[in-house]
């Protein structure tokens, strides 16, 4: 697990966001998160941002691209509604889902357990520099 401070976080402020396949879990206080400047400050791409967690988002995270792509697997009544925008860029999506949000448009807006995967078809290491693992050739 990530923290993005030493100190103990009260469970009325705590977020914690589990990002899959990868399975990583990073915990933060509500409200303290420094917006890294992808996506809307607390979207769950910022999030990704700040514990360097790969998300792509050829677009640097303006609604412009749909690589951000994500499916919310919990937690999905603490993150702001899609607007227009993000349901256009939606429609371009492979396998678009019922949960289908832009990582940089899905704001998380109270304390809360979230679950995030990446869908395989948007994991494109190779593209950013990052090297493939195991489990991403199979």
């Amino acid at each position: 697990m990530s923290n993005a401070t030493e100190k103990s976080i009260s469970a009325g402020k705590l977020v914690r966001v589990t990002f899959l396949p990868e399975g990583r879990t990073v915990e933060f206080e509500f409200g303290a998160l420094p917006y890294k400047l992808h996506g809307k400050p607390m979207s769950l791409l910022d999030v990704a941002e700040n514990f360097g967690v790969f998300l792509d988002h050829a677009c640097g995270g303006v609604c412009a691209c749909a690589t951000c792509h994500v499916l919310i697997k919990a937690g999905e009544s603490g993150l702001t509604a899609p607007d227009d925008d993000e349901l256009d860029r939606l429609e371009m999506v492979a396998d678009q889902q019922l949960t289908s949000r832009l990582g940089c448009q899905a704001v998380i807006t109270r304390p809360g357990d979230y679950v995030v995967e990446i869908p395989k078809w948007n994991r494109n290491y190779v593209s950013e520099g990052k090297p493939l693992t195991s489990t991403d050739t199979k």
